[in-house]
Order: structure tokens, then C-alpha cells, then sequence
């Protein structure tokens, strides 16, 4: 693991002190003691490759992981609710022991609940939402220090959950939860370029990664529900073989050993494949909790556009072969159902281009600074066309561009105006945005 004054890759290094309260009323008094001078900021298990963290050399990083962990589950109403600080692997385990669930978890287990959501962060799947629509409440510090509680259909609540730090420090999530499920995980590779939307439907969560090089996609990670079966096993077979002829169709083939996505890494930090079913928490992410997947040696960006034009994107990219693959350890394309929160990468007004969901295209690039920014431009460039919209937490060079990209961005402006007042929480990142 990175040194505490460093993100996760060591490809940032923050410029606060870090301090860690035990009490959300400790929380309370350092934000009260916050000017706009020496702000404020969240800090999460470091998945972050910018600046968004950061309150500056002035300021303060409050890491939430030495509040008292909680797991508290109301089985009538569905919902969890969950220390902020918890990390989605223990998140995860917890609601496991008890029967429950939440619908879908990202690549890394390894990162907090807060973080997370703050910054849209999704796993996979046509019909699955981020791991910010699961938030049925929020609790937060406000810039006054006071506490504020908003839970969905509050008139806020929408403009609050996706809001990277910039509403406040939040403290407790209520969490949508669903009974626990099976997921059974199959790795194809040979899949054609023109095929990917289509192999993006083939079960409840899929992953294409693919380096651009024009032949074709690297690999397809398939992950199925799987049926309850009867005692000859007939409807598992019968689900695997439903999307092994679907991908077979799509022209891809079965791996026949075990896969890491970037295919020169070893595969044992990754979860359980060859359609061996598991419990969701154990197969819905790629890397096991027990594992670090990899040494953070590198940078990530990410960027999501309407789906209806992810084949045209696609076609964008690998004309950019030149200048992107060289440089990437390995890209997933990956889909994610609309939402209606502000700033949710995935948000749709319900008649706009993202009414029928998104396509993420997330790059893992090796650790040069410069080189990934100039890379990441071309990127950016290339999808600029489409809407593309940057992931919150990861590299992107366009930042006047951003504001634009969301229907809702004066709305969302007059909350952080209304919830911090004094300005404690606004930092670089922030300020460029217009904030």
C-alpha cells in the first residue's frame, strides 16, 4: 500500500494533514473549526487519481475510518445502514452473514461506501444503476457543522448523493439492500469490435477489456445470475449454456485458464471463474478482498456516454490505436443504467441521449504523469462528440468543459451555496469547476 500522504497509485501526493476522528462529533468540531482558509475535506481509501480530495497545503483531510463501524439492517424496509468510512468488501461480508445484499458492487471491493458513491462509481450491467442509486438517506456534516439528514424524495436528495465532498463530510448511508443472490463468472475472449454492445446485454454484468489494437477485445467477463437449481443441477447448466451460445454467437470463445484482466499479470487475486457459482460478493467484483489486485503502479481515467452510441466510440477509439495503446495496461467498456441523480455520470432528464442508460469506457494506463494527460486528452477529444462525461475521481484534462455535461449544474451550484456557506470545503478541484 501507498504512504498515508499519497493516493492509492502514488501518482498524487496530497498536500494536508490527515486527521481521523473517532466520533461523528469530532467530525462535527472540525468542520466548525474550518475556515474558508483551511477547508476541509473527506478522504477515503485513496482510489482517487486527482485532486478532488484534496483541501490544500492549509487545509485538513478527515479520514472517517476510525468512526465505529455499523452494519445495521432493517429486513421490513430493505435498507442498510452503514458507517460511511466501511470499505464495500466488509460492506459486503457483513450483509452476506445476514441473508442480504446490495445489487452490484464495483471492480475493487477494497474502496469506501462515501467515496464511492460520492463519485458515481458503478460496477456492470444494462439494467444496473451505480452504487449511488442503492442510497435511500445520507447524513452529512454541513460547512456550519451542523448534521443534516436527506433521504430520497427530500427535495435535495437527488442533488446531494453525487456530490464528491462538496455538500459536506458524510458520516451514515442508508443503503437499499436485496435479498443474497448467486453469480456464476465465465471469461470469453475473441470477441469483434462490432459486437461489444450487443455482448454487453449478455447477462447481469459484463466486462469487455480490450487494449485498443485493432484485431479485437481481449477478453469478456460474463457474470450470470444464477437460477435456484433443481437437483440434477438442469437450470444452471441451462443458464450457462443460454450465454456460452449467445457468445459463441458474437463470435467469442471460452478462456480455458484463468484470467487477470491485463493478461501478462497472474490471475490469483482474481475472483473465481469457469462458471463456478458464488455468493454476488464473492464474483461481482474482479479482485478478491483478501488481495490487492495490484501495486497501484498506475493511473486511471474514465469517461461515460449515452449508450446508444457506444459502437460509434468504440470505432472512435481504435482509430486512436496509436496514441493509446502503448501507453494502457488494459481498458473495460462496461454498461450502467440511467439515474435521475444531478450529477451521477449516468444521469438523465428521461429525454435526453442517457434516457437508455450509459457505456463507460475506463482506462488503467501505466504510471507517467504527463503521458497519461496527453493520452487522456486524445481521449477525450476522440468521445467529446458522444457527451462523454469524466469520472469524478480520475484523470481528465477538460475541466471547463464539465459543467456543460449536466442539465441540472445551476441547481446543483445553489446547494453547495445553501450547505456551505462559509466555504470550507471548496478547494482547487472544486474552484475549477466553477464551484
Amino acid at each position: 500500500m501507498a504512504n498515508p500522504e499519497v493516493n492509492w497509485s502514488a501518482n498524487y501526493t496530497y498536500r494536508a494533514g490527515i486527521v481521523r476522528p473517532r466520533s461523528i462529533t469530532e467530525v462535527q468540531a472540525l468542520v466548525k473549526g474550518a475556515t474558508d482558509a483551511s477547508p476541509v475535506r473527506a478522504l477515503g481509501t485513496r482510489h482517487t487519481f486527482n485532486d478532488v480530495a484534496d483541501p490544500g497545503a492549509s487545509g485538513t483531510l478527515i479520514n472517517l475510518s476510525e468512526l465505529p463501524s455499523r452494519v445495521i439492517v432493517d429486513a421490513e424496509r430493505r435498507i442498510a445502514t452503514v458507517t460511511a468510512g466501511l470499505r464495500y468488501g466488509d460492506l459486503a461480508t457483513a450483509l452476506q452473514e445476514q441473508g442480504w445484499a446490495v445489487h452490484n458492487l464495483a471492480s475493487l471491493p477494497h474502496i469506501s461506501v462515501a467515496g464511492a458513491v460520492a463519485t458515481a462509481t458503478h460496477g456492470s450491467g444494462s439494467g444496473n444503476g451505480n452504487l449511488s442509486t442503492t442510497v435511500a438517506g445520507l447524513t452529512f456534516v454541513d460547512g456550519s457543522g451542523e448534521l443534516v439528514t436527506l433521504r430520497r424524495g427530500d427535495a435535495d436528495f437527488d442533488g446531494a448523493v453525487v456530490a464528491f465532498g462538496s455538500l459536506g463530510i458524510v458520516v451514515e448511508l442508508e443503503l437499499d439492500i436485496v435479498p443474497s443472490f448467486e453469480i456464476a463468472q465465465t471469461i470469453y475472449l475473441g470477441l469483434p469490435y462490432e459486437n461489444v454492445s450487443e455482448a454487453l446485454d449478455l447477462a447481469y454484468s459484463v466486462s469487455v477489456f480490450t487494449d485498443w489494437s485493432p484485431a479485437a477485445v481481449n477478453q469478456l467477463w460474463v457474470k450470470a445470475l444464477v437460477p435456484e437449481a433443481d437437483e440434477a443441477g438442469a437450470a444452471l447448466a441451462g443458464g450457462t449454456a443460454l450465454h456460452e451460445a449467445s457468445a459463441r454467437e458474437l463470435g467469442a470463445t471460452p478462456a480455458l485458464h484463468k484470467l487477470h484482466p491485463i493478461a501478462s499479470v497472474d490471475a490469483a487475486a482474481t475472483t473465481a471463474q469457469f462458471g463456478e457459482p458464488g455468493p454476488w460478493h464473492e464474483r461481482l467484483p474482479h479482485f478478491r478482498l483478501d488481495f490487492e489486485p495490484s501495486a497501484g503502479e498506475e493511473i486511471q481515467s474514465e469517461f461515460l456516454l449515452p449508450r446508444r452510441h457506444a459502437q460509434a466510440a468504440i470505432a472512435a477509439l481504435v482509430a486512436e490505436t496509436e496514441a493509446i495503446t502503448p501507453l494502457i495496461l488494459v481498458s473495460e467498456i462496461r454498461a450502467i443504467a440511467a439515474d435521475g441523480l444531478w450529477l451521477s455520470t449516468a444521469f438523465t432528464t428521461g429525454g435526453d441521449e442517457f434516457a437508455d442508460g450509459a457505456v463507460a469506457f475506463h482506462f488503467t494506463w501505466k504510471r507517467d504523469q504527463a503521458a497519461v494527460e496527453i493520452a487522456t486528452a486524445v481521449v477525450e477529444k476522440a468521445l467529446a462528440p458522444f457527451g462523454a462525461r469524466p469520472h469524478w475521481g480520475k484523470v481528465f484534462t477538460d475541466t471547463a468543459g464539465v459543467p456543460g455535461l449536466y442539465p441540472r449544474w445551476a441547481d446543483f451550484r445553489a446547494l453547495v451555496a445553501k450547505y456551505d456557506r462559509r466555504g470550507v470545503f471548496r478547494n482547487d478541484y472544486t474552484r475549477a469547476l466553477g464551484l
